[in-house]
Order: structure tokens, then sequence, then C-alpha cells
């Protein structure tokens, strides 16, 4: 591999780092990223083997450890973060799982907010006691509750803001100034702010996680995930985790996604100026009895959203009157929009969170985070914004 002029791109801002961030070149010098899909690299010499695996030759050993196209998406996505290391998982939940596995051992204590993807709180309720490792959840929003949780032997704090499904926002700052007091590590899931909209290390936290599944693709095509953090925790605690447990991302995703992270910033701005005027419009009509988005002022954390987040997302959590019967009318009357648990794509998609995605956590704890039977959420796209105005406006008139 023969570098370009990447030194440059410390200087760089965002858009132009998500086009040429950590781009390297083979010989070739092709334009686009080259896809190495290889397991394994050769060596000139069994001393140059020897060499390499003890660490005094930099570079490729095996594609479980680290890939040429895959350590361009890590480059990349770290620039845009403001990160001194990257590592990518072959999904989101891998890498929810990497960064709180990386972060403790048995006997310690973890502490996340109760607003979490489902699979999340498995982690959190039901895999981490497995090991050990003692879990409490407790209301985000409420930091006088992240300041009673704590305890000597907290050593992670875990939350995602805006939440899935019901877009609540938490102070990221404060609970940052709580788990530096405690010597814990706050780990933050920032897929529903997108790194174009929000910077939790620039807030105080110390590990940031996406589902690259979601906006970084923002097409439907693979999966992915990535932890950012510093690079001696990457290095000493999650680098280990990878090459021993395999959550490894593929070359051949890893490069689908450097395609996605060149058009992000477009992508994003678009559909957050859509999912905006379909929340305005959404907020006027009698059908809907609750209306949840950051990007207006009547959201329950206006004030944090817009000290902390740059935009109001790409999502829209919207409560519809008569609960799940009424909820599946509206839902099955869209014809642009499609149901589907996915989001951040560019096509818009809609989801029923209680029959979906927090099925599993049962109906006492989806009544405790207000996802009754009739929320849903919106995940907005690329579409013409008038177009997905009037589907919305016939499936209201179908209830």
């Amino acid at each position: 591999m023969t570098d370009t002029k990447n030194t440059a791109g410390t200087n760089w801002r965002p858009a132009t780092a998500l086009v040429h961030g950590g781009t390297t070149r083979s010989p070739f010098g092709e334009t686009s990223e080259a896809m190495f899909l290889t397991q394994g690299f050769v060596y000139d010499s069994a001393e140059a083997a020897e060499a390499r695996f003890n660490g005094e030759d930099p570079g490729f050993v095996y594609s479980r450890y680290a890939n040429p196209t895959v350590a361009m998406f890590e480059d990349r996505i770290k620039m845009l973060e403001g990160a001194e290391a990257a590592r990518a998982t072959a999904s989101g939940m891998a890498a929810v799982n990497l960064a709180l596995m990386a972060s403790v051992k048995a006997g310690d204590h973890v502490v996340a907010a109760k607003a979490l993807f489902g699979s999340c709180r498995y982690i959190c309720e039901i895999l981490l006691p497995r090991f050990g490792v003692e879990s409490t959840l407790i209301d985000g929003t409420d930091i006088d509750q992240w300041k009673a949780a704590v305890k000597p032997n907290t050593k992670a704090l875990f939350l995602e803001s805006p939440t899935n499904p019901t877009l609540e926002v938490i102070d990221i700052a404060a609970v940052a100034e709580i788990a530096k007091s405690v010597g814990a590590r706050l780990i933050v899931d920032n897929v529903f702010a997108t790194p174009m909209y929000q910077s939790p290390l620039n807030l105080g936290a110390d590990v940031v996680i996406y589902s690259a599944t979601k906006h970084i693709d923002g097409q439907g095509r693979c999966l992915g995930g990535v932890v950012l953090s510093d690079e001696e925790w990457i290095t000493e605690e999650v680098m280990p985790f990878v090459k021993h447990t395999g959550p490894h991302m593929s070359p051949f995703s890893a490069w689908v996604l450097l395609k996605g992270l060149e058009t992000l910033p477009l992508r994003v701005a678009q559909q957050t100026n859509s999912a905006g005027q379909i929340a305005d419009f959404l907020a006027g009509q009698s059908k809907v009895k609750r209306l949840i988005y950051p990007g207006r002022d009547d959201h329950p954390q206006a004030e944090i959203a817009k000290r902390q987040m740059r935009g109001g997302s790409t999502m829209v959590a919207l409560e519809i009157e008569g609960g799940k019967e009424a909820a599946f009318r509206f839902v099955n009357a869209l014809d642009l929009i499609r149901i589907s648990n996915n989001l951040g794509d560019a096509k818009s998609l809609i989801t029923h969170p209680a029959t979906t995605t927090h099925q599993s956590i049962g109906e006492e704890a989806r009544a405790e985070l207000g996802i009754t039977d009739g929320i849903l959420r919106l995940s907005v796209g690329l579409e013409d914004p008038q177009d997905l105005l009037e589907d919305v406006e016939k499936a209201l008139a179908a209830i």
C-alpha cells in the first residue's frame, strides 16, 4: 500500500474528510478505494513473518485482526468523530457488546439508561450478570438517578441519545462528569443523532459506538458497527477482544460503508429537513396523541437537544390515538413509507416497536419507557418530502 496525501486530513472539514479521509492506494493508483478480499497475507521470508508477528514490522497479519480496506473505514470514521482510534465490527450489536465487554470484568458494575434497544438491554440485564457483572438500569434523563446509581465498582455508564424509539435526549456532558467522578468510562450509542449532529467525545464521553448499518451505510446493503475511543484503550482492551473473539468487520462491508460515508452529510441533511416537515405536520393532527421530535421546541428535553445536537434527527416518533389497532391501520394504509425494523435508510421506513424491536423486553418495561401500543417510529428517507406528507395524510385518513 502506498499512502496518499492524508497528512492534510487533520485540517479537513467533515464533508471533505468523508470523501478523502484515510484513503490508501496500491501501486496501481486506483481512484476508488480498493477492496482487499483476503483472509491472510504472505511474507518474503520466515524472518519477515516473525518480525510481523512480534510487532517489529508493522503491517497486516490476518483479516480477523485487521485488513487494509477495513483500516481505511476505521481511519475515515475516526477523523470525522475526532477520535484517536477506532475498531470496526460485523454489526452494531457487535460494537455494543465489544465496548461493554472490553470495559468490565467479574465484580464490576454497569449503570445504563433503561431506554435502550431491546438487544442492548439483553446485554445489560442478562448477559453481563452471567459473567459476574452487576447492572443497574435508570431513567437516563434524570441526572440524580445517575448519581445515586454509581458505586465504587462502577466501571461503565452506557446510554443512547436520542433514545430508541421515544427519542429522549440525555445530557451527555452531565453524565460524563458523573462517570469521571468514579473513574468509569461513559459509552454513548450515537446512532440516532449520527456523527453529523452530535459529537459525544467533545461532550466528555470516553467511547462512541455506531451501528454503521444505519445512516453510515444508509442504503440497506450491509451490516456493520464501530467503536471509537482513545488509542490506549482501543489498543490494550479492545484489540485483544477483537483478535481473540472475532467480531471484525468484513472487507466487503467496509468497502460499502466507505462509499456510504462519502454521501453521509448530504443524505442526513435532506432526511432531517424532511423529518422536520413531517413532524410539524403531525403535531397538528387530532389523530396523533403524541409527537416526539428533537428538533421541535415542544420536545421534553428541547433545551438539552439544542445545546448538544446540531440538528433534529432523521427520526420521528408518534403515538396514534386508538392504540395498536389504529396504529396498525395507519401503517397498513401507507404506500410510499414501508414497514421495516431498520432505520437511517434512503427509503422511509416505519415500525411498531411494541410488536417488533421492543417486543422482547416485555409489557411492563415498555410501559415504563412510554412505549405504548400506539407508538410508531418513523425513519425518514430521501423521497420528496411532499410525497411523504401526502402518504402520511392519506394514512391518517384511514384510521
